[in-house]
């Protein structure tokens, strides 16, 4: 008689567990670690822009831009201030734990106080791997229409923060903000929503005064 090995289900334990390694570097270093996470042409770049200027002026900003080529969105976020390294996956779709923690390491987390990790572009695979952030903070734009959580459970289930982009596009695309808000409260009812636009900059106060609360309070935990 032979054995049957779940394959995936040893690889996501072995994630996990290197994810509370990250999860501790982070509780020591004093460092938040944040992992953005959203569709492809969702923002998440521009979304980071408003978010240092926003922070920049009080924290130290440190930026893991993950893509499968190209460094175009690190070149432009280091321009906006931030300590920034370009991560390639040589075309895996998500960022795991361990090519998190080496990405961390090249970076260097000395003297930061926020790090975020831009996550490959989907709304799938970056949601199965845990990399330990202690913020997971994802984007659903305006454009991509309001039945996303119905279509990506898990990406809202796990999310802890939802940001509605391009709201600067509501009179263009049949989008309902309530109707999206409830469709995701659904799976997940902590999570907090903000409705935002990266173009004008509209709704970002909020957004910048809960990450500050939650970098004030890993300094106090450090």
């Amino acid at each position: 008689m032979f054995d049957i090995l779940e394959t995936k289900e040893r690889v996501l334990a072995d994630n996990e567990a290197a994810a509370a390694l990250t999860r501790k570097k982070m509780e020591q270093f004093g460092a938040l670690l944040v992992n953005l996470m959203g569709s492809p042409g969702a923002g998440k770049t521009s979304v980071l822009l408003q978010l240092i200027r926003l922070l920049n002026a009080d924290y130290r900003i440190g930026v893991m831009e993950a893509d499968v080529d190209s460094d175009v969105d690190a070149k432009t976020v280091e321009a906006a201030g931030a300590r920034v390294i370009q991560l390639h996956t040589a075309g895996l779709c998500h960022m795991d734990a361990d090519m998190t923690r080496r990405g961390l390491d090249a970076l260097g987390t000395d003297g930061l106080d926020i790090i975020f990790l831009e996550n490959i572009g989907n709304l799938v695979c970056p949601a199965e791997f845990e990399i330990g952030a202690d913020l997971r903070l994802m984007l659903l734009s305006v454009p991509e229409g309001d039945d996303k959580p119905l279509k990506y459970p898990l990406m809202f289930s796990i999310s802890d923060v939802l940001l509605f982009n391009k709201i600067d596009t509501l009179p263009v695309f049949d989008f309902d903000i309530g109707l999206a808000t409830q469709r995701a409260k659904a799976l997940n009812e902590s999570i907090a929503v903000f409705p935002v636009s990266a173009k004008t900059g509209e709704g970002f106060e909020p957004v910048a005064a809960l990450l500050r609360e939650k970098i004030e309070q890993r300094r106090i935990q450090a």
